[in-house]
């Protein structure tokens, strides 16, 4: 009986979700306790981890995944007979760059040449109007149909009049080799999707204005009439640029508009097929290797030339100086979101595209190599029965042969949007409580002069209104400086109109912050909430953009992780305003520090689309302009 009794009084379980509750609580507890070191912890790992990146133990090698590609596995035709066409092809092109062709011109002698062929040719007459004027050109195209498929894919090969090289740079020899391949492949019935030759007017807009055309997407700027001849869905696409008399490397130039990439089983196929089909080794971009550029020392070397000689000939310095160069430009690509070359327009149409850069030398390679390279390549990608889908889309390239998946690179973004999450939340956790002193405690404290005086924690409301109205606000602004950097007015007075703007909108707050109502004694401080709301933002706005484009966001940690998390008001108000003029700075000096990038990202946004120049003043400079009206509310 005693048993019986004592198994019946035995004590309940406590309930489950009582006990979840409990250790949720002790949790947040801990995290609010040691908060700062928290915070801190995951700032440095982010950081650290990004440096981090171009190590090599952090790679791992390229491979193909799509069975159905099977590189470098055919016999190639292209024979020194084709070479000689493209020889003659080059003294044509010599011809017109001599007797200074118009654009149109030109494009009516490349019809003309396509329709030789026996191909169907056409123009294509456009013109982008902007706020610096009109931009117009003329593209000429021709499609060879497939003899075993009725036409519902395409590939693209494609070669721009100008270089990526710059200065103006001519593409003759990649335009000449377009035209010999046109001339080449139409004598064989092995292809089993048509094949579109397309030689663009100057470099980006000219096929921009093709693709549009072809897809149905006029923007309202472009006027452009239907294309005469088209195909069907384009899956992928390869860009020739050969400006040089000879080459060495063939560089490799992936990055889209916006941060696409192509599938990188792409790449990988054209990395093996340039190695053992033309015997051409691969480079990305046109970075040599330190193996590969002895004798272009001073041009490939990363270090300074104080640096001591046993740490510029440190093997390992030097993989390490290699990878950070590819990954810095790859970052440079996809953070502003431009694209590479001529390839990076057709990733917006879900286009696999490359750009083929003949990296310029003495030798040893030329239209032979190049030619072999380019049909393994695409008897390569006329073997695909679907899209490219197996391999990855988000990656960074580090060498030739090895990449990054994204599970590699992402946390380090990630850990320190966290870190901003976190101050946030604690800023509006503070900001509910406030300690208060009585006169008791008091007067004990000044008896008792060694201990601190004991206070009693309140809650207190916390009115969001006026942080809300002061985001709303700066965002609002953001607007309307977009709107005004992308005006003909600025187009026509930069240099004078960008320090006004300036000076405006960093007058424009403390002028304004005065009629903002303050809030009553018993309530939260305006800059704690609007600190917490400002970090909590940022710390969202990096997270989504991370997944989307993993540059843009780092660019984003870099600028504004501790700046924002650091923001704090202060008694002095000379450092207040100090602070203050810091933050306006990093939020608009762009328009006076950077005048070449801002044109360049209004002609990106107003011609291809490219959303760097809305995100930077409508999202970006709010983000810390928020920050700068928080160290301003302490004077």
């Amino acid at each position: 009986m005693d048993r019986i009794r004592g198994f019946l009084k035995r004590p309940r379980r406590p309930d489950a979700n009582i006990a979840r509750l409990r250790r949720r609580r002790q949790a947040a507890a801990y995290i609010h306790r040691n908060l700062t070191k928290l915070t801190t912890a995951l700032f440095v790992i982010g950081y650290a981890w990004m440096l981090l990146i171009p190590l090599p133990m952090l790679s791992q090698g390229t491979y193909i995944d799509e069975n159905a590609l099977q590189p470098a596995q055919v016999n190639t035709y292209w024979n020194w007979g084709d070479v000689h066409t493209a020889d003659l092809q080059l003294y044509q092109l010599d011809g017109i760059q001599e007797r200074n062709l118009t654009s149109e011109q030109r494009a009516e002698f490349f019809r003309t040449e396509f329709s030789k062929l026996g191909l169907a040719a056409s123009i294509q007459n456009y013109t982008f109007s902007t706020s610096k004027g009109t931009v117009s050109g003329n593209n000429a195209y021709a499609v060879m149909s497939s003899p075993r498929a009725a036409g519902t894919e395409a590939i693209v090969i494609s070669a721009s009049w100008l270089s990526r090289a710059g200065r103006g740079t001519l593409n003759l020899r990649g335009t000449s080799t377009v035209l010999s391949l046109a001339a080449f492949l139409k004598d064989y019935s092995l292809w089993a999707k048509d094949i579109i030759f397309i030689i663009s007017d100057d470099y980006l807009h000219g096929m921009h204005a093709w693709l549009n055309a072809y897809h149905g997407t006029i923007p309202s700027n472009l006027r452009t009439d239907p294309l005469e001849h088209t195909s069907g869905v384009i899956w992928t696409a390869l860009n020739i640029d050969y400006s040089s008399h000879s080459f060495s490397h063939l560089g490799v130039f992936h990055e889209g508009l916006n941060g696409r990439l192509p599938n990188q089983d792409l790449i990988n196929s054209f990395r093996l097929i340039s190695h053992y089909t033309g015997g051409v080794p691969m480079t990305v971009y046109d970075h040599l290797e330190y193996s590969d550029s002895v004798d272009r020392l001073p041009e490939q070397n990363l270090f300074p030339p104080w640096v001591p000689p046993f740490i510029q000939q440190s093997p390992q310095l030097q993989q390490y100086g290699y990878r950070v160069r590819n990954v810095v430009r790859h970052i440079g690509y996809q953070a502003r979101g431009m694209c590479s070359g001529v390839h990076g327009l057709m990733h917006q149409f879900r286009i696999d595209a490359i750009t083929l850069f003949a990296v310029p030398a003495d030798g040893p390679h030329g239209f032979h190599a190049l030619g072999r390279i380019v049909e393994s390549t695409l008897r390569t990608m006329n073997n695909l029965l679907e899209r490219l889908h197996a391999s990855f889309f988000f990656y960074i390239l580090t060498s030739p042969g090895t990449f990054m998946k994204i599970g590699m690179f992402l946390p380090s973004t990630i850990l320190v949007s966290v870190a901003m999450l976190f101050r946030g939340l604690g800023e509006w956790v503070t900001a509910g409580w406030v300690c208060e002193i009585s006169e008791a405690s008091l007067k004990g404290n000044e008896t008792e002069k060694s201990s601190p005086a004991k206070g009693t924690w309140r809650n207190r409301r916390r009115p969001m209104l006026s942080a809300l109205i002061v985001v709303v606000t700066t965002h609002v602004l953001g607007v309307l400086v977009f709107n005004l950097v992308c005006s003909r007015w600025f187009a026509e007075y930069p240099s004078f109109l960008a320090p006004v703007i300036f000076t405006t909108v960093s007058v424009i707050p403390p002028v304004l912050l005065p009629l903002l109502s303050t809030n009553a004694p018993e309530a939260a401080p305006t800059s704690m909430l609007l600190k917490s709301s400002n970090l909590c933002l940022a710390s969202t706005v990096i997270s989504i953009t991370s997944l989307l484009n993993f540059s843009l966001a780092a660019m984003l940690v870099t600028t504004m992780g501790i700046p924002l998390a650091t923001s704090c008001t202060s008694s002095s108000t000379t450092t207040s305003r100090l602070r203050y003029a810091g933050y306006c700075v990093l939020a608009w000096g762009w328009l006076v520090l950077v005048p070449g990038e801002v044109e360049s990202a209004i002609w990106n946004w107003e011609v291809l689309g490219v959303w760097f120049a809305p995100f930077i003043c409508i999202v970006y400079a709010p983000l810390v302009m928020q920050a700068a009206i928080v160290c301003l509310q302490g004077s």
